[in-house]
């Protein structure tokens, strides 16, 4: 959504220009969001970060993500300074949404055979229906849950200020929205590159608004939110695949979310050993950070927690064909995997499981027309295989017995 003027400051009969901290902050929070926050640009600290920006991608570590990489015609990444696709911007508004829950994490004690999904992708909602009373319930996707409710915001703003330029984005347009969150005092950037909040964690997601409104002077005088991380490494010590090469850095091309979302085609056999039972996303980083133990529980109706998902059994996942995929997920982030990735990360949870049982349905795998889902099949099996001989090496009937 966005209203485009000539020139908005000198707009004839143009209301007063000029956002004001608490009181955006309690329109957003009459929409449901959880924190909000205000920041003028260019904001104090986005040469450090357009740098940080830059020199990650030129490090190659965005790995296939090539939209990431767009520059403009200066040959400057787009997303790097929100003035470069949005001259006329002023100030963003940030808003997060917490998604936290009740349920187990990652790194608790699970059933046999069970596999991993992204907490944020547990999301659904109760759709109203015209034969039950009740509704249904349906999966959400946080993209379309926050958008509705950014644009509920701004069409508040446009009411009280009248004609301004403006855009709304939730993860799909080129701004960096935990630089913005940062310079708009909603937390610090963790050493899990997350952003996090002393009293929310980190299980938040993020919506930006940019506007071409000025910031009101009284509201330009905020104290960030410092750094607490203090010398803890949990994040970086538990991450399987070591993808957190440093303090605040992350290499996508190891991160298991990425692997098992954003990447199309075959995983290295040594990341799929060390992605464990994770079929979609990843939230090991976050289990472990201590900022999330007495983080809140979400409370939004329309992100409420699909009980299915949780631990969900791998025999399940790998049972579903194409129909079915689309009858669970549509509606779902999981879609963003698709049906040949998701069957792929499913099978190389078979094989880090240990579990014989899963070898008839990774054999069928074998011959599949994807060659991602065909290489884990095989990786998984042999990796079963392997497990197999080892126990049969230790079974006591073969162990050499002492004569007396």
């Amino acid at each position: 959504m966005q209203q485009k003027v000539a020139n908005p400051v000198n707009s004839p009969g143009a209301k007063a220009m000029s956002l004001v901290r608490e009181e955006v902050r309690a329109l957003a929070l009459e929409e449901g969001f959880t924190e909000v926050g205000v920041v003028a640009l260019p904001h104090a600290q986005e040469a450090r970060d357009a740098g940080r920006f830059t020199e990650w991608l030129g490090a190659g570590r965005a790995g296939s993500m090539q939209y990431l990489a767009r520059t403009s015609e200066e040959g400057e990444p787009v997303r790097a300074r929100a003035a470069i696709p949005f001259p006329w911007a002023r100030s963003a508004i940030v808003c997060t949404m917490n998604y936290h829950g009740a349920q187990p994490r990652s790194t608790d004690p699970a059933p046999a055979g069970a596999g991993w999904i992204a907490r944020y992708a547990w999301s659904s909602q109760i759709l109203p229906s015209r034969t039950e009373a009740n509704g249904e319930r349906r999966p959400s996707d946080y993209h379309k849950v926050l958008l509705k409710r950014l644009r509920a915001l701004e069409a508040r703003l446009h009411e009280q200020h009248g004609e301004f330029e403006s855009r709304v984005y939730v993860d799909t347009g080129p701004v960096v929205e935990r630089s913005l969150a940062v310079a708009a005092g909603l937390g610090w950037q963790g050493k899990n590159t997350c952003l996090i909040h002393p009293k929310q964690g980190s299980y938040t997601f993020l919506a930006v608004l940019l506007t071409s409104l000025d910031v009101a002077s009284d509201a330009r005088t905020f104290a960030p939110i410092p750094d607490r991380c203090g010398t803890c490494r949990r994040c970086l010590d538990a991450c399987p695949t070591n993808a957190l090469i440093a303090p605040y850095a992350m290499d996508a091309r190891l991160c298991i979310s990425y692997l098992t979302i954003e990447h199309r085609g075959p995983v290295e056999p040594r990341l799929m050993e060390q992605m464990g039972r994770q079929v979609f996303g990843c939230d090991i980083c976050q289990d472990v950070c201590p900022w999330n133990r007495k983080a809140p529980i979400g409370t939004a109706p329309d992100l409420a927690v699909r009980e299915d998902l949780v631990n969900p059994a791998l025999e399940w996942l790998g049972s579903l064909d194409e129909q079915a995929f689309e009858k669970n997920f549509n509606g779902s982030p999981i879609r963003r995997a698709g049906f040949s990735g998701l069957r792929r990360n499913v099978a190389i949870a078979m094989g880090n499981s240990g579990e014989r049982r899963f070898a008839a349905q990774l054999a069928s795998w074998l011959t599949a027309a994807d060659k991602g889902l065909r290489a884990a099949a095989q990786w998984a099996l042999g990796k079963l295989e392997d497990r197999s001989e080892v126990r049969s090496e230790n079974h006591p009937e073969n162990c050499p017995v002492e004569e007396d």
